[in-house]
């Protein structure tokens, strides 16, 4: 279907919900008393414009004239950057959420995934699993249904372990308090099997569950159709990737990165309300 409004996809559009959301966050702007040059461009078309870069992976000067011109969106989207307005967002979903008792703080999971950055910048590095090529790692936290609470990033060929703690900080949202009635589990894979990580998962309040190497793969073979529990991280992961933008890095400025991120961050969460 064809968004009547902006003539491009309606998947690339924002919803009116969503948009009801957002528009509380986005900072007022003081009006000039002499009005010289262009009118500035409306709030919403300009975070639509920025939601098909997302959605495309296209360049700013690719974005559809109907939208806008892709310098004018570049510029409100650093606006809106140095705001933090995307990450105000994804809070503002989470706390409906967990206002609303539909986060599942009982069985939270963590998982990294590795994407290409070709320009490189800032937290990149050599991606170990593609010939040393510039690489960025996303260290991504869900709880139990899939809605992710917490985002750290560095360089590819940063080891997982080292992005807990980070990821952890990260968390938008007070975790409830962890007691024998309501313990908290953090599951994770392989790539997490240290001792000072589950140290650290410990001193943070969970009770970990790390599958060693090769457990999993025997329990595979004795339990037909076996998931381990953190498949809801994975999925996620997948979820992010569909947003084209984030298949590949292309923004020099971790800051603008992680904007991007947050974004889709913050509308997964909001479709899950």
């Amino acid at each position: 279907m064809i968004d009547a409004t902006y003539g491009i996809d309606s998947r690339f559009s924002l919803s009116d919900e969503e948009w009801e959301r957002m528009r509380p966050l986005i900072p007022k702007t003081k009006r000039k008393k002499k009005v010289t040059g262009r009118p500035r461009m409306d709030d919403r078309k300009a975070m639509t414009a920025i939601l098909y870069v997302l959605r495309t992976g296209c360049q700013w000067k690719a974005i559809p004239r109907s939208l806008g011109a892709g310098s004018s969106v570049h510029d409100r989207f650093q606006q809106w950057v140095k705001a933090k307005v995307f990450k105000k967002m994804w809070q503002a979903g989470l706390l409906e959420l967990d206002k609303k008792k539909q986060l599942d703080w009982a069985w939270q999971c963590m998982d990294g995934a590795m994407t290409k950055a070709p320009l490189g910048g800032e937290k990149t590095g050599k991606n170990p699993t593609d010939r040393a090529k510039s690489g960025v790692k996303r260290s991504l936290m869900t709880e139990g249904n899939g809605v992710p609470i917490g985002l750290a990033v560095e360089g590819a060929n940063c080891h997982d372990k080292r992005l807990v703690e980070g990821t952890l900080q990260s968390i938008l949202v007070e975790r409830p308090r962890v007691t024998r009635k309501n313990p908290q589990n953090m599951c994770m894979d392989k790539g997490y099997d240290y001792p000072d990580t589950r140290q650290l998962v410990k001193q943070w309040g969970y009770t970990a569950h790390i599958k060693a190497r090769g457990e999993e793969v025997e329990e595979k073979k004795k339990v037909p159709g076996f998931r381990a529990r953190r498949w809801v991280v994975e999925r996620t992961h997948s979820w992010m990737n569909r947003f084209r933008r984030l298949l590949v890095r292309w923004e020099k400025k971790v800051a603008n990165y992680l904007a991007m991120l947050h974004f889709a961050c913050a509308l997964i969460t909001f479709r899950s309300i």
